[in-house]
């Protein structure tokens, strides 16, 4: 088994936050942390809606990383796209921002 399928599968066998935190906070970087946690923020924005050009200047960092989060959330299959909505409930802004009219 490759390194990176063990990793994998311990992080997918921890169930306890604080137990994720501690094991993010032994393997990782405070910077790789961040990293992390400003991907997951610029994709949640996205989601909401919110124009690349904002989010941008919101965040500090490049329309590259911002249009890389983009073609995920509009890929079919989108691992990330179904998590957030999950953790939005399914009510995001971006969804109801791209509704049209009925009739």
């Amino acid at each position: 088994m490759r390194s990176i399928n063990k990793v994998i599968k311990i992080f997918a066998e921890i169930h306890d936050p604080a137990v994720m935190r501690k094991l993010f906070n032994e393997i990782f970087t405070p910077a790789e942390i961040q990293d992390v946690a400003l991907r997951w923020r610029l994709m949640e924005m996205l989601d909401q809606g919110i124009p690349q050009r904002k989010i941008a200047k919101d965040l500090k960092i490049s329309l590259c990383k911002i249009t890389r989060g983009s073609k995920i959330l509009k890929m079919r299959n989108s691992v990330s796209k179904k998590l957030l909505n999950q953790s939005t409930g399914g009510n995001n802004a971006g969804k109801k921002k791209n509704r049209k009219p009925a009739g």
